[in-house]
């Protein structure tokens, strides 16, 4: 089984991207079962039900979320009504929406998906490695395959979640800082993991927003408009092969799409 993870899609770029690259990236890898970070889909900054439904469309077929999870107060009634949006699980009881969801891949195998946010230098959520052995537990005896989208911070956490679910689940896959690591790998339980999938969006920019309002809030130290930049627009993220039998890894690797050889 042929996976792909896409890394946060921000704004108006990254969803056009993503509706050029995903039909022509599901034939030609045959993929299986594609997911996609969409927490900074709408303007760089949240999610609303217009860019859910555009990502969807375009061949995504579960959505997870993060700290911008609800920056468009109108994603609160709709994600309730969208099982394949997700918001990260360790949000408090009565959050709406879910924070994880099985979905059938191209040849009908379950495929579980969760969501979680990490807590170093972020918002003092739930705990995420609890809630994660919560619902891994859970998951296991409908989905072999799970795969989970860590949107955190700290890289250190993050290395931490992936050896804790190590053997426990075919993925962690950290989201969040929109650079791509170089870390990727299966750990010895079989689990593929790498800190970050990275940014679907514009690489002529600072992590999505225009250089110039970037090094203006640095060097000003003043609040600053972000506007999300346009130029060099690439897709980034990691596809797994994972047997679906047991739900181990079979192997992770980067994916930039077009890939010019360039940096």
């Amino acid at each position: 089984m042929r996976l792909l993870f896409v890394g946060d899609v921000v704004g108006r770029p990254g969803r056009e991207i993503v509706r050029r690259a995903i039909p022509q990236l599901r034939r030609d890898l045959e993929l299986d079962l594609v997911i996609a970070n969409a927490e900074n889909s709408a303007g760089g900054a949240g999610v609303s039900p217009t860019t859910a439904r555009e990502l969807l469309d375009a061949g995504c077929d579960v959505l997870t979320g993060g700290n911008h999870s609800w920056d468009r107060p109108e994603v609160i009634e709709f994600i309730d009504r969208c099982p394949a949006l997700l918001r990260p699980a360790n949000f408090p009881d009565g959050t709406p929406g879910r924070g994880s969801a099985v979905v059938s891949a191209r040849d009908g195998t379950p495929v579980a998906v969760v969501n979680l946010q990490g807590r170093v230098l972020m918002d003092p959520l739930d705990d995420p490695f609890r809630i994660a052995d919560e619902l891994v537990a859970a998951l296991a005896g409908t989905a072999r395959v799970i795969v989970v989208d860590f949107h955190a911070e700290a890289t250190s956490e993050k290395l931490a979640m992936g050896w804790h679910l190590d053997g426990r689940v075919s993925g962690v896959l950290g989201t969040h800082t929109h650079v791509a690591t170089a870390d990727e790998r299966v750990l010895p339980g079989g689990t593929a993991y790498i800190t970050d999938a990275g940014m679907t969006g514009p690489m002529d920019s600072v992590i999505g927003v225009r250089k110039e309002d970037a090094v203006r809030r640095f060097r000003t130290q003043r609040p600053v408009r972000f506007t999300t930049a346009e130029g060099d627009v690439r897709l980034h993220g990691v596809v797994l092969d994972v047997d679906p039998a047991t739900g181990r890894a079979l192997a992770i690797r980067r994916l930039r799409w077009p890939d010019t050889g360039a940096p």
